[in-house]
């Protein structure tokens, strides 16, 4: 091999090296019910940008994070809740349980569907506006879901 041809090879090795250095998987556990087909169905249809950030890879079935760091996880097949008398609220066509217990981040989780989804936000980022990702995220889950339970007083927001 011609030194030239050894520097072109050793170069592409480095760039493939940089390149695979520079990529984010976010390890994350599937859900129980990862291998539902509507979680699919919601799954592929995920937006590329969620709230101005950029969908990111994970390395579990049914799950889904955007932003650099993450900020905003999704997890389709979570295990549904129960009745409950945390926060609930109605966008995009879904009664959404709204777990605030962690803020300024929030845990929230479809109610009354299945299979459930689950969305983790980070709420000190002022950029991502739970409101307008649930509307977004909320028009896939009712398309893709069976409804079995509504809350029965939920807040309803604009969108």
């Amino acid at each position: 091999m011609t030194r030239a041809r050894r520097a072109l090879a050793l170069c592409v090795v480095a760039f493939g090296l940089l390149l695979t250095g520079c990529s984010t998987t976010i390890p994350l556990d599937p859900p129980p019910d990862a291998n539902n087909p509507q979680c699919a169905q919601i799954m592929v249809r995920l937006p590329g940008d969620l709230a101005d950030q950029q969908r990111v890879w994970t390395d579990a079935q049914s799950t889904a994070a955007w932003g650099s760091p993450t900020r905003i996880i999704v997890a389709c097949g979570v295990t549904p809740p129960g009745p409950s008398t945390i926060k609930c609220v109605s966008l995009g066509g879904v009664d959404w349980l709204v777990d605030e217990s962690q803020q300024p981040n929030f845990r929230i989780t479809s109610y009354g569907r299945a299979p459930a989804v689950q969305v983790y936000l980070d709420g000190g980022d002022t950029r991502v506006d739970p409101n307008a990702i649930l509307t977004q995220l909320g028009r896939l889950v009712s398309a893709h879901t069976k409804q079995t339970a509504a809350c029965t007083s939920p807040d309803t927001v604009g969108g």
